[in-house]
């Protein structure tokens, strides 16, 4: 029997897909060669990171004083404070800002572009960088932390709310505005009706990343489980600060699976 021969689309779809995977091949080449790095001394020096690992920080282990358990315990309710109360801040001015940043919805349209640009330049800039700036004008503590995850989620969320009012229905807000509703009250009744399913949704996010990031800040003085961990490190105490890695990695789970759990329910 003869082999079928695809379609015209399909062969050009193959075609695409091989010239995409072999530009990225190349790409990549050109990459390791351009920065000097080689992949293959990773699997040459595993043996020593294994060894590392195995002698200095496996296994984990609880602080011996019971003082010190409470401030690791401690400083995971801060680390989870922190970015609760960082991404529900900024995802309340975030909303305030989006109704100006969006075009559809902005009572100054032409300001919109400026708005949007601002908030692009300033999510561009990791919290990581915003802690360090900050860390010379606030000192070591949970402020650094707090202002640095708020303005990174802040500029997240003003793109991502804007967004969420471009894709609203204008049936609604055009009804509004025939009969003479004013701007708060198409906010109010228009608005925030239409959007609210995206906007809770695009705020579990942000606090996910929020969860993530706090602990990178703390480890620069943003304070928290972060600066703990830091502490245990500097001090070479890997057993310890494997175990503050462990119950990191299980309060970002844990959360990931509640926000994954709402945002389907919102979802639906």
């Amino acid at each position: 029997m003869t082999p079928m021969t695809p379609p015209p689309a399909v062969r050009a779809e193959r075609r695409a897909y091989a010239c995409f995977f072999a530009a990225l091949v190349a790409v990549v080449i050109l990459c390791t060669w351009g920065t000097g790095f080689n992949p293959f001394a990773l699997f040459a020096q595993g043996d020593a990171f294994w060894a590392f690992f195995a002698e200095d920080f496996w296994p984990p282990r609880m602080p011996e004083r019971a003082g010190r358990l409470e401030a690791i315990l401690g400083g995971i309710l801060v680390t989870l404070a922190m970015a609760i109360a960082s991404a529900t801040v900024a995802a309340v001015l975030a909303f305030l800002t989006a109704l100006f940043a969006s075009e559809r919805v902005s009572p100054f349209p032409r300001v919109a572009p400026v708005v949007r640009g601002l908030a692009t330049f300033v999510r561009n800039i990791p919290a990581l960088v915003w802690a360090f700036i900050l860390f010379s004008s606030l000192g070591i503590g949970t402020g650094v932390g707090f202002v640095a995850l708020g303005l990174s989620s802040h500029a997240f969320l003003v793109r991502a709310f804007a967004e969420t009012m471009e894709d609203m229905s204008q049936d609604c807000l055009e009804s509004l505005l025939a009969v003479g509703a004013t701007f708060p009250q198409r906010v109010v009744h228009g608005i925030l009706p239409s959007c609210m399913a995206g906007l809770v949704s695009w705020y579990l996010y942000s606090l996910e990343v929020n969860i993530r990031a706090s602990a990178v800040v703390g480890m620069v003085g943003g304070g928290g489980i972060g600066l703990v961990l830091f502490s245990y490190i500097k001090s070479f105490n890997y057993h310890v600060a494997f175990f503050i890695i462990l119950l990191i990695a299980a309060l970002v789970i844990a959360v990931d699976w509640v926000t994954g759990r709402l945002r389907k329910e919102l979802a639906q």
